[in-house]
């Protein structure tokens, strides 16, 4: 395996030291789980609603790599509970508070649990390119096609 990417992470005041810090779950885990830390109680979300839930953290990323914030599959399927900005980003040069926004798109409501595992993050590599205007762009099979021009299989 490849040296690990390090981050570093701190915990925001008043905030709950018992809960876990980000973890992978598995050895072939690419996303580390993250918990929701709520000192002043869990959180109701009707069908339909969605809240910035707190981690209670603070991380730095190394320059050359982003955090992207996804769902869980098992809190969609079972409950509808999703990331509506999935996957969210969190840039190298952020470092305030690492909140996840949290949908339920299910038909019941859902409490988010003080130390629940609500999504999972992953360090992935950041390639920034360079815009160039020009006056066309090479041709391809697909060409302008958009949504859907591919096929329906």
């Amino acid at each position: 395996m490849a040296d690990a990417v390090v981050i570093r992470v701190t915990r925001d005041a008043g905030f709950d030291a018992a809960v876990p810090l980000p973890a992978y779950e598995t050895a072939g885990a690419a996303g580390a789980d993250i918990r929701a830390n709520l000192p002043d109680g869990d959180v109701l979300l009707e069908p339909g609603a969605r809240a910035l839930i707190s981690t209670g953290l603070r991380i730095e990323i190394p320059e050359g790599f982003e955090v992207q914030i996804r769902p869980r599959s098992g809190l969609a399927l079972k409950h509808g509970i999703t990331l509506p900005n999935a996957p969210g980003t969190i840039d190298s040069d952020y470092r305030g508070p690492l909140g996840v926004i949290v949908m339920n798109a299910g038909d019941a409501p859902f409490v988010v649990e003080h130390g629940a595992r609500i999504a999972q993050i992953v360090v992935a590599p950041v390639v920034q390119a360079e815009f160039a205007l020009d006056s066309g762009l090479s041709e391809t099979a697909r060409g302008a096609g958009g949504f859907g021009s591919t096929g329906t299989n």
